[in-house]
């Protein structure tokens, strides 16, 4: 149930963050609303399992250039993660479009930090 829950988190803070930053889009596989819905969510669902096992990697790994740059990298390192999404995405046929790097970098900020306040709001009290 928490996995729905983040999936669905991250797909409206996906759909916020291509109204925000213009050079990150999404191409659904048909031209509905259900068609786009349903490739919000897979593109959510996608960027959980990317973030969550290459993501945790990457990250235990370079732990060592987390330290040095303060954490810094990990703006880099997600950046990375999503355009990461956009090639697996983009083998399917569909699903997310950055433009390149730097859009890349500035879409993983903007899309963690909406996340993050969407989550306070909807997470769940104990």
């Amino acid at each position: 149930m928490r996995f729905l829950l983040k999936v669905i988190v991250v797909a409206f803070a996906l759909w916020l963050t291509t109204l925000i930053v213009s050079g990150v889009s999404v191409v659904p596989y048909e031209d509905s609303e259900f068609a786009t819905v349903l490739t919000y969510l897979l593109i959510a669902a996608i960027f959980g399992i990317v973030n969550a096992t290459i993501g945790t990697f990457v990250r235990i790994v370079g732990f060592p250039l987390y330290v040095l740059t303060l954490g810094l990298i990990s703006f880099i390192v997600n950046g990375l993660l999503l355009l990461l999404v956009d090639w697996i995405s983009s083998l399917m046929g569909f699903g997310l479009v950055v433009d390149g790097f730097w859009w890349g970098v500035l879409g993983a900020l903007v899309l963690g930090l909406i996340s993050w306040l969407i989550g306070l709001i909807v997470r769940p009290t104990d």
